[in-house]
């Protein structure tokens, strides 16, 4: 990492750790905005970059990704909102505690963060504990974290690297120990080891390298548009690939959603007469119908063929339920981001994917409803040949 290179860092951690006032102790001002409440403190992902002891630092501040009150869909928008701000990655990751009882609540939050973000993600990361003020007289905080198995695990994982910060009581404290000044240009002393031993490398993985690549061409794209600094070309950037990152994500998640949920919807029109008494049909002829039914796509294939196998196995109709899901996952996630292409908002993404993903179930579904019928009346005819009737409301 040269001089010049603005060093990333991400700070993570529960709602009430600290870590909007802790990126105000190392900024030195009030730059992130504090609640005291113990709701989240940040509800939106934030990024500031100021120049520190002669280094510049882009910190984010995240919002409460390890809250359990918040759902998953909420925080989708701010995880991508991080990942644009720190990419192509994070040099370093706050991992923010508070001096206090470590208890499992905290370990899981621990475990999430690397399910996030993978195990890597510990070479890159310190703990940093604030409330400072909770330490022991005369207790150093490797002291306090060797009381601790789990902490201590913790703290091993990552290199042995622990700090601690008060936001509140240490400002003007004479001791040298309990001095924010002092324990903050320790810190970023550490950092800067840190980086080293990484050989001034950063925390990445495939989406924050695409994410780069993506920005780096709406640079491109941003230059040619008028007489910019080049801060203002990757602010502008960042905020287009964002926006294309969120129309995607509803297109996707919504096709996901729905494709599982039509999914069922075909297997369910596919095989209802299967367990008919009054049909003669065998469970082979079941199985046949269900590849038949599965060749209408690409994605169906497998699924045909998956449930047509436990079909012709005897299988429960759960486990052909769940076959079916998944695949309708899939395929609903390919038309989700086909439709994300044309969209421009992620509402509209949202309501693109819903119509497409309910016409294309509708038109399985008669093909479904037609392999079934050619093999109970061969002679029948096909729902085109017929006055089509909507299947799906």
């Amino acid at each position: 990492m040269n001089g010049t290179e603005t060093l990333r860092m991400v700070l993570l951690g529960k709602t009430g750790s600290g870590k909007s006032s802790l990126a105000n102790t190392i900024l030195g001002g009030q730059m992130f905005t504090v609640n005291h409440s113990m709701n989240s403190e940040t509800r939106n992902c934030e990024a500031k970059t100021v120049s520190v002891g002669g280094r510049s630092l882009t910190v984010i501040d995240t919002p409460g990704f390890f809250d359990t009150d918040r759902p998953e869909e909420e925080l989708k928008p701010e995880i991508l909102r991080c990942i644009t701000e720190c990419a192509p990655g994070p040099h370093v990751f706050l991992i923010v505690l508070k001096v206090e009882k470590f208890t499992q609540h905290e370990q899981d939050v621990i475990e999430k963060i690397c399910t996030y973000f993978t195990s890597d993600i510990l070479k890159y990361a310190v703990v940093v504990f604030t409330h400072g003020d909770q330490l022991s007289d005369g207790m150093i905080i490797q002291e306090f974290v060797s009381q601790n198995g789990l902490v201590d695990e913790l703290v091993e994982r990552c290199g042995q690297r622990c700090h601690i910060i008060d936001n509140k009581y240490w400002n003007n404290n004479r001791d040298d120990y309990r001095n924010n000044q002092f324990q903050v240009e320790t810190l970023l002393q550490a950092l800067d080891t840190m980086v080293a031993a990484n050989n001034g490398s950063c925390y990445t993985n495939e989406m924050l390298q695409a994410v780069e690549k993506e920005i780096k061409e709406e640079e491109n794209i941003q230059r040619q548009l008028g007489n910019l600094s080049e801060a203002e070309i990757r602010e502008r950037a960042k905020a287009e690939v964002l926006k294309r990152l969120l129309i995607r994500s509803a297109g996707i998640g919504t096709g996901v959603l729905l494709g599982a949920v039509f999914g069922v919807v075909v297997m369910a029109g596919a095989v209802k007469n299967l367990w008919d008494p009054q049909k003669p049909i065998q469970l082979r002829d079941a199985a046949a119908s269900a590849v038949v039914i599965g060749a209408t796509s690409t994605a169906g294939l497998v699924a045909g063929a998956t449930a047509g196998g436990l079909a012709g196995l005897g299988a429960a109709p759960m486990t052909v339920a769940v076959a079916f899901a998944v695949t309708g996952a899939v395929r609903g996630a390919i038309v989700g981001s086909d439709e994300a292409v044309e969209a421009t908002t992620p509402k509209e993404a949202a309501q693109n994917t819903l119509k497409a993903v309910k016409n294309e179930a509708q038109s399985y579904l008669h093909k479904a409803n037609d392999a079934w019928n050619k093999l109970v009346q061969p002679d029948s005819k096909t729902s085109e040949e017929e006055e089509e009737k909507p299947l799906l409301d």
